[in-house]
């Protein structure tokens, strides 16, 4: 995608060479035999013609198509920068979730152990005497159930690995490993200069406003086209006694037909593109305010859930496994603080990724992304 985008901008700038192109002269080589009428008086001789016609371009319109040329580039570079932009953005997305899904296979899988470890030791009361054999059918289905859930963490992380591997085009090694972290900080400027930039540097608005360029020199290439064209003719004529130069010029006056369809679909399509980029503008400014209110969010979850709550869940688990050894409480109880637990961690890591896909979407909005990686 990238490089068929990079194509076009090729293209692009291959029509401004076409359209700063002189035009071609034409010559036209002419020649035959003349036979006189009357033999005996004048004998057949040979006759040659050349003739020279060349294009005088109007300067108004040579102008206004080159720089519609060049408006044209800007345009296909702009659209070459919004490919690249969202291509970075869901590629960091991408990445955050298969170091989600790594995050909770390792959760799921401390989980499983813990729940082993908790299965044994009720074998043994069991074993011993000291605990119903009804406990240790509900440890072991536990077990089950978390092992199940470990797996298919498992088999949801080997999932994300292979789609980013298909999403970079088969680039990636299959045992590759991301440099970062779901605990990656996130910095980001003021929203204030948010507003002010985003606008400014989104690919997808300097498009539409290169566009609007191109179109606007557009009606004033076909308004241009309505003036007098001049064709200059310069001929050479050969015979056996004479030999005739001559220079003239052709003049295309515009008296019937003034282009008035091409002049009013230009200044439709002119507005048709401004009416685009305003919306656009309207538009990119009510997905960065989204994307900041969900980044806000996301940071607001992930400080409630550091500040305290996972810290609490923990002490409760560990205050629940301590009663259990003792006697004091059921196994049931460790369950349910075990599950409470899993709930708040899991929530945890899900709003730690969506402060990163959110931190994602406000630099794909202002097609902001290391460039200076290169994959080796």
């Amino acid at each position: 995608m990238v490089r068929a985008a990079q194509s076009q901008v090729d293209a692009a700038a291959a029509g401004v060479v076409g359209a700063a192109a002189y035009p071609n002269p034409q010559v036209m080589l002419t020649g035959g035999p003349q036979h006189p009428r009357i033999a005996a008086a004048n004998p057949a001789t040979n006759h040659r013609a050349v003739t020279i016609a060349q294009n005088i371009e109007n300067p108004w319109l040579r102008s206004a198509r080159i720089d519609a040329a060049e408006a044209g580039v800007d345009a296909s570079r702009a659209s070459f920068e919004q490919v690249r932009a969202d291509l970075a953005a869901q590629l960091r997305v991408r990445a955050y979730e298969l170091l989600l899904r790594q995050e909770i296979a390792r959760m799921e899988g401390s989980i499983f152990e813990l729940m082993e470890e908790v299965r044994r030791r009720i074998k043994v009361a069991v074993g011993i005497g000291e605990t119903a054999r009804f406990e240790l059918v509900r440890s072991e289905a536990e077990v089950l159930n978390a092992a199940s859930r470990k797996e298919a963490a498992e088999l949801a992380t080997l999932r994300a690995r292979v789609a980013l591997i298909q999403f970079t085009a088969g680039a990636l090694r299959p045992d590759f490993a991301i440099n970062a972290s779901l605990f990656d900080p996130v910095n980001l400027p003021p929203l204030e200069e948010l507003r002010q930039e985003v606008p400014a540097v989104n690919p997808d608005v300097v498009r539409l406003e290169a566009e609007q360029n191109r179109a606007r020199l557009r009606i004033d290439q076909e308004r241009a086209s309505v003036y007098p064209s001049i064709q200059i003719l310069l001929s050479n004529f050969q015979e056996a006694q004479y030999t005739s130069n001559t220079a003239g010029f052709n003049v295309t006056v515009p008296v019937f037909y003034r282009r008035r369809g091409e002049i009013d679909a230009a200044v439709a399509d002119s507005a048709r593109v401004r009416e685009t980029l305003e919306y656009r503008r309207f538009e990119i400014g009510q997905l960065l305010e989204s994307a900041w209110q969900a980044l806000q969010i996301a940071r607001r979850r992930v400080e409630m859930f550091e500040g305290g709550i996972i810290k609490e869940a923990e002490n409760a688990l560990q205050i629940a496994q301590a009663a259990y050894r003792f006697g004091e409480r059921p196994l049931i109880e460790v369950l349910d603080t075990q599950r409470v637990l899993r709930g708040i961690l899991m929530e945890s890591l899900q709003a730690r990724f969506d402060l990163q896909a959110a931190a994602a979407e406000i630099d794909r909005l202002r097609a902001y992304y290391p460039r200076e990686s290169v994959l080796q």
